[in-house]
């Protein structure tokens, strides 16, 4: 199946799916059809038909969706059951929450790995993993093949280390810091999360509210 054409926003909205999923699956629901889903996701029926049927459809005429195994694909096409190796870099305030409340095995992660510049950190253990002194990344990299890093840091330091860590293998960031790697860095997957940009879309979206 080529999937190399498939839109960014029928993508972002495969997470929302497989959450719902397990949320039905949960309450005791086996099946479903596309104009209940469209009902509770506040998407149209054609909307959800046309993003599954990208990878392949799955429902069934007068039938609908089997819940447990349109979540095991939409599992599958995500990589969710295929985790990928993960590290982390810098253990503040927000690095250490999403290192110790993220559930990355259940999102196609294992976090292997934990690093921070401050020494006074360094050995100290965030989810059952010693806090590393990030001179050791290099070392690290190269023995444990990590493909994807979350950076918790400043934009400075950012800039410096995706420098260093792209040639290291790492081919995908979850970047929480404010330099746009993905600009500097084409061939490299990238999701770049700023927290000012939701929010400020959150107040024009209230100040345009009916």
């Amino acid at each position: 199946m080529n999937t190399k054409n498939i839109s960014d926003s029928v993508i972002r909205r495969l997470p929302r799916y497989y959450r719902f999923l397990g949320d039905l699956q949960a309450g005791g629901m086996t099946r479903i059809s596309s104009r209940e889903l469209s009902e509770r996701m506040g998407l149209t029926a054609s909307q959800i038909r046309q993003d599954l049927n990208c990878f392949g459809g799955f429902g069934q005429q007068g039938y609908g969706y089997n819940i447990q195994l349109l979540q095991h694909e939409i599992e599958h096409i995500l990589g969710i059951d295929k985790p990928q190796n993960a590290i982390l870099i810098g253990v503040g305030n927000l690095g250490r929450a999403i290192a110790q409340h993220i559930n990355f095995e259940s999102r196609g992660f294992s976090l292997i790995g934990i690093f921070d510049q401050r020494e006074s950190l360094v050995g100290q253990m965030v989810r059952n993993l010693p806090i590393r002194n990030i001179t050791s990344l290099d070392e690290f990299c190269r023995e444990n093949l990590p493909t994807a890093a979350i950076l918790c840091i400043p934009k400075e330091a950012a800039e410096v280390l995706a420098k260093q860590m792209v040639p290291l293998g790492i081919r995908g960031f979850w970047n929480f810091s404010h330099y746009d790697l993905s600009l500097n860095y084409p061939g490299v997957i990238v999701e770049n999360m700023h927290f000012g940009d939701s929010l400020m879309t959150l107040s024009y979206r209230l100040h345009n509210s009916e």
